[in-house]
């Protein structure tokens, strides 16, 4: 194993506490890294000089991340390929639970799946990367929509709009379906209960961007025969684990969780 280098460590330690605050002190620095001051300091002189961090004027002992960050942060993104992020989570999830992934993105009323990891069980399914599936009809579909404003809902979904029916659980009134979207946002989970195959249970979260928009959604899906209170609950579990880690690897952040009183 490559042996680490301590002050390239320290560095970048100290990069890491302006992800959650946006101004720090070198007071502060030192004191959340238990480091000497005058390693702090040294340390914060290399990184200004360098461009990654900038001193504040009027306060010059405060500092907050500089160009250099933003310029490493746009290569990124541009090298960034979320079927391919996508693809790669699914496999691990998929892993874990021996079952059907899917992550799929919204286009209009429909989703398109951009990544599967098949079951190690034979399940016929209606997906299928590329395919086009109303959204209504899907785990990963109502939870995209569930993060549209009301009035991009309403833009898709006018009052007297049909909605196509896959199965006989499908949902098929307008009025249903926002019902179910409020509920979706109140839990972070939304669940096909055979819409879409009436073989076929799933439960899907959301992904999101660096950002913070919900760009895709990743489900799990689970034949009738394997879905009960148990699995619901496991499943939904990793679901909402596999959506994180892909959510991470897009550049999201979820904020920091605040301090006790």
């Amino acid at each position: 194993m490559s042996r680490a280098v301590p002050a390239a460590s320290r560095a970048l330690d100290i990069l890491e506490l302006f992800l959650d605050e946006p101004l720090l002190s070198a007071a502060d620095i030192a004191t959340r890294l238990r480091l000497p001051r005058t390693t702090v300091h040294e340390l914060l002189s290399t990184l200004v000089d360098r461009r990654y961090l900038v001193k504040i004027q009027g306060q010059p002992l405060r500092y907050q991340l500089a160009v250099r960050v933003f310029q490493l942060g746009a290569a990124f993104a541009q090298q960034l390929d979320i079927a391919r992020e996508s693809h790669r989570v699914a496999n691990e999830v998929a892993a874990a639970c021996g079952e059907t992934v899917h992550v799929a993105m919204l286009e209009g009323r429909d989703v398109i799946y951009i990544a599967r990891v098949d079951s190690i069980h034979p399940v016929r399914m209606v997906s299928a990367v590329g395919l086009r599936v109303p959204a209504h009809c899907t785990g990963v579909g109502k939870m995209l929509l569930s993060d549209l404003s009301p009035e991009g809902f309403t833009a898709l979904y006018p009052r007297s709009s049909a909605l196509q029916k896959l199965t006989p659980n499908s949902i098929t009134s307008t009025s249903r379906l926002k019902a179910e979207i409020a509920k979706i946002r109140e839990q972070g989970l939304a669940y096909d209960d055979s819409e879409s195959n009436e073989d076929v249970h799933c439960v899907a979260a959301g992904v999101r961007d660096h950002t913070g928009t919900m760009v895709a959604a990743m489900s799990i899906s689970v034949p009738t025969l394997r879905w009960n209170d148990a699995s619901r609950r496991q499943l939904a579990e990793l679901v909402l684990k596999g959506a994180r880690a892909l959510s991470e690897s897009l550049g999201y952040r979820s904020a920091p969780a605040a301090a006790a009183s």
